[in-house]
């Protein structure tokens, strides 16, 4: 389709469980200059085939495997024909002015390069499931709004980065800073491509009129397993190695390795500290390992005050954290 002003992606891997009240809620928007873009990992289900009955002209980009939700939604985002990108998951049920409010949020704002949405629990209505995201000098990254009241999340603001479940980005940006870390595979190359942004002079925001339903956990099963636990370990190390120079690595060692200690006593008591141990032994050691074009690059024109204000946003999400 040519000439639309925002392109919707969706990334798949056997959602057709998903894609009915997905793709019928984006029937009912009232934001009509879009496309829908499909990328389908390899799919042994009928998602495919179900998405093209539900939502006529969309268009399917089929995957030879399951390469993960970052490679997916890079071929998405290469295919787009829109000025905007929004990156939409296959288990979202979003309101009727989805599209329309997040396009509203970031037009006229040159300096913004994401707008996250207010995505609610499917399981109770009343409860916040991501409302942004931050990232602590403990070197986690979270969702400081989770499992609150929607009715105290209403107000937009600055946030570290968008969750790539339900956010539209400025699709210039990708030129210059690049695409989705491929070697994540997936959990944190939202926030990765958010710091990359900030670093590059760019603001995220979340947008609390841009409301959907999430399912959650779609692909991979329940929020907390032993694959979701080793992904997210390697991938927290390898954020950081990747966006901070060495006098704030080393300036954040001492919170980083409290961070570590804290997120190992809390997964033995899961069960799941093998996992976890594994994923940060992963992400400390060894080159990294950056299969997008520019994905990991550090920008050159990034002086030291925004490092400095970038460490002190790390500083404040530690806070942040701890009161949560």
């Amino acid at each position: 389709m040519e000439g639309v002003m925002v392109s919707i992606v969706i990334p798949n891997y056997n959602g057709e469980r998903f894609l009915k009240g997905c793709m019928e809620a984006l029937r009912r928007q009232t934001y009509e200059d879009m496309e829908v873009i499909l990328v389908d990992n390899a799919s042994t289900d009928n998602s495919v085939e179900l998405a093209q009955k539900l939502y006529p002209g969309i268009r399917v980009v089929e995957l030879d495997d399951n390469t993960g939700f970052a490679y997916a939604v890079n071929r998405g985002i290469e295919a787009a024909e829109g000025e905007y990108v929004l990156l939409l998951n296959n288990d979202t049920i979003v309101f009727p002015n989805f599209v329309k409010n997040q396009y509203n949020m970031i037009k006229g704002k040159p300096d913004v390069f994401s707008c996250s949405a207010l995505m609610i629990q499917n399981a109770d209505h009343k409860l916040v499931d991501d409302a942004g995201d931050e990232l602590a000098a403990l070197g986690w990254g979270f969702a400081p709004d989770r499992d609150k009241p929607v009715s105290g999340c209403m107000v937009p603001h600055e946030i570290f980065s968008s969750c790539a479940g339900a956010a539209i980005y400025r699709k210039s940006v990708f030129d210059k800073i690049g695409l989705f870390d491929e070697s994540f595979f997936a959990y944190l190359e939202d926030m990765d491509i958010g710091y990359r942004a900030r670093l590059a002079g760019y603001r995220n925001l979340y947008n609390p009129y841009a409301k959907v339903y999430h399912l959650g956990s779609a692909s991979s099963g329940s929020r907390h397993n032993a694959f979701k636990v080793e992904l997210s370990a390697r991938n927290s190390m390898w954020m950081l190695r990747k966006n901070m120079p060495v006098w704030q690595l080393i300036l954040n060692i001492p919170f980083i390795a409290a961070g570590i200690v804290i997120k190992t006593v809390y997964f033995a008591k899961k069960g799941l500290v093998t996992a976890y141990l594994k994923g940060i032994v992963k992400g400390l050691s060894g080159k990294l390992r950056n299969t997008s074009k520019n994905a990991g690059e550090k920008h050159k024109d990034t002086g030291f005050a925004a490092y400095l204000g970038l460490q002190m946003w790390l500083f404040r999400g530690m806070i942040k954290r701890v009161k949560k």
